[in-house]
């Protein structure tokens, strides 16, 4: 995990340039800096990077770094660089490191752009090919890692965070206002629904893209990736076993490191699967980091107990409070270029941060078990949808009343039936969004369509669950939190052999006997305690604004309420009065937290 960035046009970029970029990109990687400069018949090319040494902690694995006339900036992990490296040196190829950015340059060497599909990993990385005068860069198969771009009349750039783009680049970006309209009134599952960001002309290179730049500064883009959810004939218990093969294979690979690894627990199955995993069939000496919130509808320090206790493991419990909350957030916000999405990532801040004292690097969460194996509660009302003409649906919706339907607080997914008159219904996910839109000066709408990827209907919103909403901002999140304090996220659900397998598993496994990610809890029957394997009440990191936010408190109201751009967007008059609310539902309260976000957003940045 690493910072990143370069460029390539005719221009020379000025030293100061160069050094304030690589001190913008610090915390990324504070072991080693350093950059490189390529000239090429007029066309200039420069590469950065900052090291956060994690696998070949030795100086020989520095980047840049060059063999023969390739040269490589990479951010990210090639977890199963050990295979490719026996396969490469049957190819004839030797090493000088122990480094998967050799594995990386050299598998482009022997396969070309062909190289991404023998990955197991997250990546973003560029490479200067001397010999065809172009520069290949890539990005994972999930978006695990950053890469942002900006083209101008100089040249093309590219880097790990907006802010050294800006550097580098020497731009004034100007702030996107439709984004954080977007923002405001739909929230953070549609920020990734389009190709904005919250600067215009800067984007993000897609999920599984390659980018190409010849010599004539021409650029193509190509997927190399694109998900195929098929699924197969199989038995429950073909199901199970291979959900249990493939997540201890992926976990198993994401244990390699040289140095130790942290577990970000929660009282939820995903996390705590992969804490139990690691001690119990990989011997891994665990050391747990959990958020506990005294507010009974996110306090799940129960679970989080019976995990601990379960594994004996050394665990670092952070309370919440009121504290400098506001503080914290604008620092993050500084640091994000952007709004913070969710208020989750306010709380996971102070788990990073935390973390970093206790002298990690390397931290690792459950992001997207619930993407590949059902686990929201509208999964469940999908669900019944593809249940519909089986001969047990009956029994599908009695499991639904008996076990779900009083779990669930969102008034559209009360109904068992949703969709079965409207399969394109998507308010329960942008709740009370026509209100949100007057609450702006003018009033504002997208279209809230699903991208296609399968005929299914549970498995296209999964997928684009995981693609464009809740999965692609957790990772966005993820890492700017994890490397503001340096330190490297990983996400072992995240393994395209085990996505392979869970897009195959057939629908009617998926949720049984009131159970979301049935293959997943049966497959970790003996692994995981039965308290946290056997809940059904999904709580999810989460954490609620009155727990972090004094609202009531006379200068945080006037703080709140102080004159600044986001007044010219938003209307100050019905701020004061959902300030002045005893109580409010949900919904407002996440409307309220964006709305601090973009007020000190638009301060920093306007």
């Amino acid at each position: 995990m690493c910072g990143i960035a370069g460029y390539i046009g005719k221009n020379i970029v000025g030293q100061s340039r160069i050094l304030e970029s690589l001190k913008k990109m610090q915390s990324r990687g504070p072991d080693h800096q350093d950059f490189l400069h390529l000239e090429s018949g007029g066309l200039q090319v420069y590469l950065l990077h900052s090291r956060l040494s994690i696998i070949d902690l030795d100086s020989r694995s520095n980047q840049p770094f060059s063999f023969k006339g390739y040269h490589i900036t990479f951010n990210g992990e090639i977890y199963n660089y050990i295979e490719l490296r026996h396969l490469l040196i049957k190819h004839g190829h030797s090493f000088k490191t122990d480094s998967d950015t050799e594995v990386l340059l050299k598998c482009y060497i022997q396969f070309g752009e062909e190289c991404v599909r023998y990955f197991n990993g997250m990546w973003a990385f560029a490479i200067w090919d001397d010999y065809n005068k172009s520069m290949f860069i890539s990005r994972d198969r999930f978006a695990e890692k950053p890469l942002y771009t900006f083209q101008n009349a100089e040249g093309f750039y590219f880097s790990s965070e907006i802010k050294i783009l800006k550097t580098l680049s020497n731009a004034n970006l100007e702030i996107n206002l439709d984004h954080i309209k977007r923002y405001l009134v739909y929230g953070y599952k549609f920020l990734y629904k389009t190709d904005d960001t919250f600067f215009k002309k800067v984007s993000e290179v897609p999920f599984a893209t390659n980018v190409k730049v010849d010599y004539s500064q021409n650029i193509s883009y190509s997927k190399f990736w694109s998900p195929n959810p098929v699924a197969k004939e199989m038995t429950l218990n073909e199901a199970v076993e291979g959900t249990r093969h493939h997540l201890l294979e992926s976990v198993k690979l994401r244990l390699r490191s040289d140095v130790p690894l942290a577990f970000c627990l929660s009282g939820g199955v995903d996390s705590a699967a992969l804490a139990s995993i690691a001690k119990k069939e990989f011997n891994y000496d665990v050391s747990t980091f959990s958020i506990i919130d005294d507010d009974p509808r996110y306090n799940e320090q129960a679970h989080i107990e019976a995990t601990i206790n379960d594994l004996d493991c050394k665990h670092t419990l952070i309370r919440l409070g009121f504290g400098n909350s506001l503080e914290r957030l604008k620092k993050l916000i500084d640091y994000h270029d952007s709004p913070v999405s969710t208020i989750s990532y306010l709380v996971h801040s102070m788990l990073s941060e935390k973390i970093s004292e206790h002298g990690y690097k390397v931290a690792v969460s459950g992001t997207a078990a619930d993407e590949l194996f059902t686990g929201y509660y509208d999964h469940f009302n999908l669900h019944l949808y593809e249940m519909r003409n089986l001969p047990n649906f009956n029994k599908y919706l009695d499991d639904w009343t008996t076990h779900i339907s009083g779990l669930i607080r969102n008034p559209f997914l009360k109904q068992p039936k949703l969709y079965f008159k409207n399969q394109s219904i998507r308010e329960h996910n942008h709740l009370n969004s026509d209100v949100f839109s007057s609450f702006l000066c003018e009033e504002f709408s997208i279209e809230t369509n699903d991208v296609k990827y399968s005929d299914s209907l549970l498995r296209n919103r999964t997928l684009n669950e995981l693609l464009h909403e809740a999965t692609r901002v957790l990772l966005h999140e993820d890492d700017l939190n994890s490397m503001m304090y340096s330190i490297e996220n990983r996400s072992p659900f995240l393994d395209v052999k085990l996505f392979d397998f869970a897009y195959s598993i057939p629908l009617k496994f998926l949720i049984m006997d009131g159970y979301g990610k049935f293959p997943l809890r049966k497959s970790l029957k003996g692994i995981l305690n039965d308290k946290v394997r056997l809940e059904r009440r999904k709580k999810g990191f989460n954490a609620s604004i009155s727990s972090l936010i004094d609202l009531k408190d006379k200068q945080t109201r006037e703080l709140l309420l102080s004159d600044g751009p986001i007044f010219d967007i938003v209307r100050k008059d019905k701020i004061s009065k959902l300030l002045d609310l005893e109580f409010f539902e949900n919904s407002y309260k996440k409307f309220l937290f964006n709305f601090i976000n973009a007020k000190f957003f638009l301060e920093r940045f306007a």
